[in-house]
């Protein structure tokens, strides 16, 4: 089973396929080191024998057949030269002077008139033994022959030498590299298998498995390090969809059991037209309430789907900050509360004008409800590096600890629930400020809370981006202007 697995691991092909490559290359490369070096030899060898000839040629010009008879005796003396090899006959073949016996047989013949062919000679321990020779012939005065060449039983031995070197080292390697794609093999899925045991587990149900680290700080490790952290916010996601769906329980559940038990009552048919109004004018406003909810998770979604940017548009945040200012107005004087605005000059950025203005709608109805009678309210929109929508109060603020939490959907952080709202608006806000790439901070006002939304100048849609560090504390989502 585990054989099985080694050869079919991505590893152990990969590593074959390198291997083959190899290989080949190296074999290559020898088989020209080879060739190379043999042909240096044949040259080195040739261009002995033909100046081996062009000597005995002087020789015969300055002395004649007796001195080259003599010159070739002195040449084949076995003491003096081993190498070569020499034989002078006359016409009817018989030797007259060298170290071979009688003329050979040629083995083979080359393009360039040198032969090959092998001999018997008394070795240095007086046994005969066979060797090889490569010379070339030529006739002298008509009438005698004078074969000159040298001895290649060792350029033989050099080259069988190296063919067995050659394929021994070739199948040494291809051995070696099997082995090592086995042990990579066996290595690399010795890894896969911890990360698929424990990938295994996760789909079971452990969300809180996690991949070991081996501490090689290798690719293996990175890997994990990275599933891990995906693991990590799966399961945080996975914890806040729990906690999303016990508030929407809670959230929804209320409302629609006063919604029927209203219609129970109405059923019943003991109202008089004046109690029946006010009950019908109750439950449409339960619904007006359910329906603000559901608008509110809608705007969420396209906000953090991308799905407007093609609506996207220039659009100015001071006039928006204006429009916002005008709508809130009239319920900051029924609350005694003074709405502020600074929002002269134009600050134009690139985006969606709806989803902006709702983001800025739902941090001043944060504001306003959230700040005593007798408080303030500031609604600010500056052009400068960044563009800058902010909003700030005297209000109770938000504990640091709580402002992360904040932007999470259908968290209040009324632990009772009890206070107006679906949770749902600072959500929009996070989701509108990401959308727009821009920067959601949290500080304090000392006393009270000071949120800005700073956008950048080009700003470009993006569907899918950073959550921002910090997030405002309420959960109001507000009618856009």
């Amino acid at each position: 089973m585990l054989l099985t697995r080694l050869l079919k691991s991505a590893t152990f092909r990969l590593t074959l396929t390198y291997l083959g490559i190899f290989s080949l290359s190296a074999m290559a490369l020898l088989a020209f080191l080879y060739e190379s070096s043999v042909n240096f030899m044949e040259q080195q060898t040739r261009e002995t024998i033909d100046a081996e000839i062009k000597g005995f040629e002087e020789q015969f010009l300055q002395r004649g057949l007796r001195g080259l008879k003599e010159v070739v005796s002195f040449r084949a003396d076995p003491e003096r030269n081993r190498g070569g090899v020499y034989l002078l006959v006359d016409h009817n073949g018989r030797r007259i002077a060298g170290n071979l016996i009688r003329w050979p047989e040629a083995v083979s013949e080359n393009e360039d008139g040198t032969i090959r062919f092998t001999f018997t000679r008394e070795g240095p321990d007086g046994q005969l033994e066979r060797r090889q020779a490569l010379a070339r012939a030529f006739v002298v005065q008509g009438r005698f022959r004078l074969l000159v060449g040298r001895d290649v039983e060792m350029r033989v031995a050099v080259q069988r030498l190296l063919t067995n070197t050659i394929l021994l080292g070739g199948g040494l390697m291809i051995v070696l590299g099997v082995l090592g794609g086995f042990v990579l093999a066996r290595a690399t899925l010795s890894r896969l298998e911890g990360i698929n045991r424990a990938t295994k587990l996760i789909m079971q149900g452990e969300l809180s498995r996690r991949i070991q680290l081996e501490g090689s700080e290798d690719e293996f490790d990175e890997l994990a390090q990275n599933l891990n952290q995906m693991l990590d916010r799966i399961e945080e996601l996975v914890r806040a969809m729990r906690e999303v769906t016990d508030n929407i329980a809670h959230d929804l559940r209320t409302p629609l059991t006063r919604m029927r038990s209203r219609i129970e009552v109405a059923l019943m048919g003991r109202l008089d037209a004046g109690q029946a109004r006010e009950l019908l004018e109750e439950t449409m406003r339960e619904a007006d309430g359910l329906i603000q909810t559901f608008d509110a998770l809608l705007a969420i979604a396209r906000a953090q789907s991308g799905a407007v940017q093609a609506e996207w548009e220039e659009v100015d945040l001071a006039e928006i900050a204006r429009d916002v200012h005008e709508l809130y107005e009239p319920l900051a004087e029924d609350k005694e509360v003074s709405l502020a605005l600074e929002a002269d000059a134009p600050v134009r950025v690139r985006g969606h004008r709806q989803l902006i203005a709702q983001a800025l709608a739902n941090l001043v109805d944060n504001a306003v409800k959230y700040t005593p009678q007798g408080g303030r309210v500031w609604i600010r929109a500056q052009d400068g590096e960044l563009a800058l929508l902010e909003v700030r109060d005297n209000g109770p603020g938000i504990p640091p600890a709580d402002r992360k939490r904040a932007l999470e959907r259908f968290v209040r952080l009324d632990p009772e629930r009890s206070a107006p709202g679906n949770g749902l608006g600072l959500a929009l806000v996070d989701a509108v400020a990401r959308l727009h790439r821009a920067r959601l901070t949290l500080d304090d006002n000392r006393p009270g809370l000071a949120v800005r939304i700073a956008f950048p100048k080009a700003s470009r849609p993006r569907s899918k981006a950073a959550r921002p560090g910090t997030a405002p504390r309420s959960d109001a989502t507000a009618p856009a202007p």
